[in-house]
């Protein structure tokens, strides 16, 4: 009957009584109301009871990859954006090599058709970058006052594509000199030929009179006696 409430107490007692509680028990214990097996049992509930809880076991640890691509082939097409020379190097110098990839593509879309419509999601995957970094170069080149950015909003749950436009004088007249050098070949520029013909005649009179005035026979070099 005695082991009972104590078993009780323990269990519904917090933590910081049970010191008080294995005391009583073990007072039980010395006058005779708790036998030796109930005094075991007990303790072993009480002991249990004072251990902290067990943690949950730690579920599997994810990995943080983030939007930015990671794949060699996206990394590549990054890089061969960014070096393809779309920005003038005054305006290049202001974005990350990320960004200035993102911007070119927009560049050739404005060169093509004299505006970008192509979605977040098209910039990023032509130019190798993630949709937050395409949104972040245009977001800086806007405040730049480098491009304007035109929302089209059709619902609250649908938008079209922004119109993306280049209006920074630089930007425009590198973009104009590309065209020019791509016109022209490549940029290779032809320049006029050295007139060599009268610099050949003339060796040639000085050369005139010296030819026949040294022969070269059985490997050695004679000359010739002057003829009257």
């Amino acid at each position: 009957m005695f082991a009972s409430s104590i078993r009780q107490a323990a269990e519904a007692a917090p933590r910081d009584k049970l010191p008080e509680i294995n005391r009583l028990l073990w007072s039980a214990y010395a006058a005779g109301s708790v036998t030796d097996d109930e005094a075991e049992a007990l303790s072993a509930l009480i002991e249990a009871r004072k251990a902290p809880a067990a943690s949950p076991a730690p579920g599997p640890v994810k990995l943080r990859t983030g939007s930015r691509p990671r794949t060699d082939a996206s990394m590549a097409r990054r890089r061969r954006w960014a070096a393809a020379g779309r920005l003038p190097p005054q305006i290049a110098c202001q974005f990350t090599l990320a960004e200035q990839a993102a911007l070119a593509v927009v560049t050739v879309e404005v060169a093509k058709r004299g505006d970008c419509r192509l979605h977040l999601d098209a910039i990023a995957a032509i130019a190798g970058v993630s949709r937050s970094t395409t949104k972040a170069a245009l977001r800086r080149a806007r405040a730049l006052g480098l491009v304007t950015v035109t929302e089209r909003r059709q619902s609250a749950w649908r938008n079209l594509s922004n119109i993306v436009r280049i209006i920074s004088r630089e930007w425009l007249a590198w973009m104009r000199l590309a065209r020019c050098v791509s016109a022209s070949g490549g940029g290779v520029i032809s320049s006029p030929t050295t007139n060599t013909k009268v610099q050949t005649e003339s060796r040639q009179r000085v050369l005139r009179p010296m030819k026949g005035a040294f022969e070269i026979a059985n490997g050695r070099t004679v000359k010739k006696r002057a003829l009257c």
